[in-house]
């Protein structure tokens, strides 16, 4: 019996990724950026054995219904590298809500990607785990890092130049601070997966995300290095605020904002105008992240969850990369 443990952070994207240019290996159109969220994690544990007839997948207590999200796929495809024929049973869990829009299929993929290949008896550097799991979920190979990661979109058909590296570790800016704001815990009306092809092949102005994204990815990675919290912020906004517009004018056009949605960003922004120094940042989901600094997050905290539309909030600072534990599921 071959059994390990993994757990991987969410993380959340400064600069998005939103369109593949290569669907069956997961390539993106664009290189993105992103924070590996301490504290939004998943574990999950997966033992490969001839006792087992086919693959089984049990997330939060749940038998894994099949989906666009190929998991049995992704177990296959680390078999296949490994040469082994036995199926894998999977058991996984996570802290926060999934398919909602706050990067769940980015650690789950992460923390499957590393229990599996470890159970399978593949050892692997963090590039080669970056680039495997980069073909489960492509926004997961960033999870397989901590700090601030950066995804090159890479040039080459094969994939092998498309991967995650650490620009910075979770302790070179300990103060920055990411509070992912829950307003809705139920699965989003249309999955990324779906809503990337729709905005590809329907966004009128998808062109001109393209045309701007290298300009924010530098902005961000510069003012990450400097530690420049309004730069790295600034431009966050503003790329979220871009690709929910390509969302918004595909067709048919892909709203994922609520009234609470909108709550929170019409306060941040008068939070702001009261010299509070906070931003915000949004996937594909109805949710809101609020981007600050470790000495304004209290009060940012109590604002929010005086919001009507408000459930609950998660507060994470850089985290860890996926790494193995000893403890199982099972």
């Amino acid at each position: 019996m071959m059994k390990a443990t993994a757990v991987a952070n969410a993380n959340i994207a400064l600069v998005k990724y939103w369109g593949k240019r290569d669907k069956k290996l997961i390539l993106p159109q664009n290189s993105n950026i992103s924070m590996t969220c301490d504290g939004m994690t998943t574990t999950t544990t997966v033992e490969f054995s001839d006792k087992y007839k086919e693959h089984s997948v049990v997330i939060n207590d749940e038998e894994f219904q099949k989906d666009e999200k190929d998991i049995h796929g992704h177990i296959d495809r680390i078999s296949r590298l490994a040469g082994i024929k036995d199926k894998a049973r999977v058991v996984s869990e996570s802290n926060f809500p999934v398919a909602a829009g706050l990067a769940s299929s980015a650690s789950g993929f992460a923390a499957l990607t590393v229990a599996a290949a470890a159970a399978a008896g593949l050892k692997l550097s963090p590039k080669d785990l970056s680039i495997l799991t980069r073909q489960g979920s492509g926004s997961a190979c960033r999870s397989i890092f901590g700090g601030f990661v950066e995804w090159h979109r890479g040039k080459m058909p094969d994939g092998l130049d498309s991967y995650a590296e650490s620009i910075v570790d979770k302790n070179y800016w300990p103060e920055f601070r990411m509070i992912a704001t829950i307003v809705q815990k139920g699965k989003k009306p249309v999955t990324s997966r779906a809503g990337m092809a729709q905005t590809v092949e329907t966004c009128p102005y998808y062109e001109g995300w393209l045309g701007t994204v290298t300009d924010d990815l530098k902005m961000i990675k510069e003012g990450i290095k400097e530690r420049d919290f309004k730069k790295v912020a600034q431009a966050a906004e503003h790329n979220c605020l871009k690709m929910h517009a390509l969302m918004m004018t595909t067709k048919p056009a892909i709203i994922y904002w609520i009234p609470a949605t909108i709550e929170i960003i019409q306060n941040v922004l008068a939070w702001r105008e009261e010299g509070v120094k906070c931003y915000f940042t949004i996937d594909a989901g109805p949710n809101v992240k609020i981007l600050c600094l470790e000495k304004d997050e209290k009060e940012i905290n109590k604002r929010l969850l005086k919001l009507e539309g408000v459930i609950e909030t998660m507060i994470c600072r850089p985290g860890d990369g996926a790494k193995l534990i000893d403890k199982h599921l099972f």
